[in-house]
């Protein structure tokens, strides 16, 4: 780059960073007026350089940022392949879409096929089982933890039944050790929906790098951000062909955007129908998306990444801060239990209303939005009762008990970055108003 444009670039640099800490210091919190959210982005100049860097650029589908990023999660959590998609939805339609794909023979997913995971929860770890015609078994979560009841899911197993599908819950990981046993002694699939646990340990090793498929998700309320954007992450090559493919229109070509012939046979291929010599990048092996990230989402995303391990400790840090006020409740509220042998890194604090409190969810929930505190449900509850699900075809094993009192009984509070330890002390403060006028 000559050196005049390198002058202006430090130049429109300099000036961001200042309109940066212009900005922050604007930013006062009054108790009782500033809104605290569960959840939001956490920046700071980093993210806005990098964002004006890659505009400049103006290389507008993912590019070098996206590939920087790639590099770097996957070394960062311990995997061998990451594809940056627009959405953890997307991620997750890839994870599944991936598995039924032709080139995987007798272990790909087929229309009728069975995919165990629970009706508690998101939508969008449901809605891929169901957009690719297979049938969700719905197991019921543990009470505390809020995973699927991994004691139950051997019993739920059928001869139609291919994949387990299970999203680590509010960031406590899903006892894996269990699910992969049980994985492999009736071959099936293993995808985490590791969209609200980036930075989860499950024994010493994080999540997402467990299953044969995995998803991230990088919207503002989850870990790290870039707007909107996810990843699919895996181990297995094939796979990861596979997963590039339906991203990238179906296409059966794997190169880059930008590059050509990183096979050295692009003119050399004979694939279905087509004449011998047809031109690889326009051959499609799959019905696919088009789910690609912009470069300059990518460009955030590269600064939040190396943001992540303070994040994470800050999300611990508040948890305990909270649990170690409200314990003494224990009367009246079920409290969130960490997996046995996990390190969560924590996307919520989630609170159940024990049978015979004497005071309801909403009496809580609407104290604490009253007072500029934000609360949220456990998502879609038992999603089975939602009108979208009213006539899917499913099963479901035994019953949704659990589920049900989650639906009706839970909410959580943030523990997220932007949390600071002045916002936390008057959460604390306004609980406390609320919980001792039940105390006897």
């Amino acid at each position: 780059m000559p050196n005049n444009q390198l002058k202006l670039k430090k130049e429109i640099f300099s000036r961001i960073k200042a309109i940066c800490h212009s900005r922050k210091k604007e930013e006062k919190f009054i108790p009782g007026k500033t809104y605290i959210n569960y959840a939001g982005r956490v920046y700071n100049e980093k993210e806005m350089i990098n964002l004006i860097d890659s505009s400049l650029d103006f290389w507008l589908t993912a590019g070098r940022y996206a590939q920087q990023f790639e590099k770097e999660l996957a070394e960062f959590l311990g995997v061998k392949h990451c594809l940056l998609v627009n959405s953890g939805s997307s991620a997750n339609l890839l994870a599944i879409s991936a598995l039924t794909s032709q080139k995987l023979g007798k272990r790909r997913l087929k229309p009728g096929d069975e995919v165990i995971t629970t009706a508690c929860g998101f939508p969008t770890t449901l809605n891929p089982i169901i957009q690719n015609n297979l049938i969700p078994v719905f197991v019921d979560v543990s009470l505390g933890i809020y995973n699927i009841d991994v004691g139950k899911i051997e019993k739920a197993i059928s001869k139609k039944t291919k994949a387990i599908f299970v999203a680590h819950t509010l960031g406590n990981p899903v006892a894996l050790d269990k699910i992969l046993k049980l994985a492999k002694k009736h071959n099936l699939w293993v995808i985490e929906d590791n969209c609200d646990a980036l930075g989860s340990k499950y024994k010493n090793k994080y999540t997402g790098t467990f299953g044969d498929i995995s998803t991230c998700s990088f919207f503002p309320a989850h870990h790290i951000t870039m707007g909107e954007g996810g990843a699919v992450l895996t181990n297995n090559w094939e796979l990861k062909k596979i997963i590039a493919s339906f991203r990238d229109w179906g296409r059966d070509c794997y190169c880059e955007s930008g590059q050509d012939n990183t096979c050295k046979k692009r003119f050399s291929w004979q694939i279905g129908k087509l004449p011998f010599g047809y031109d690889h990048k326009y051959i499609y092996s799959h019905i696919g998306y088009n789910f690609k990230i912009t470069d300059m989402q990518a460009a955030i995303g590269v600064a939040q990444l190396k943001k992540l391990p303070q994040f994470i400790k800050a999300r611990r840090k508040n948890f305990d801060l909270l649990y170690g006020f409200l314990k003494k409740y224990d009367k009246y509220l079920i409290f969130p239990q960490a997996t046995k042998n996990s390190q969560p890194s924590w996307f919520g604090f989630p609170i159940l209303l024990k049978e015979g409190a004497p005071f309801s969810r909403n009496e809580i929930v609407n104290y604490l939005e009253d007072n500029k505190i934000a609360t949220r449900m456990l998502f879609g509850g038992n999603l089975k009762k939602q009108p979208a699900y009213k006539d899917i075809k499913c099963r479901v094993f035994g019953s949704l008990k659990n589920t049900d009192l989650v639906m009706n009984n839970l909410f959580w509070i943030g523990v997220y970055p932007g949390i600071t330890r002045n916002k936390l002390n008057y959460m604390i403060k306004i609980m406390k108003n609320f919980l001792q006028n039940y105390e006897q």
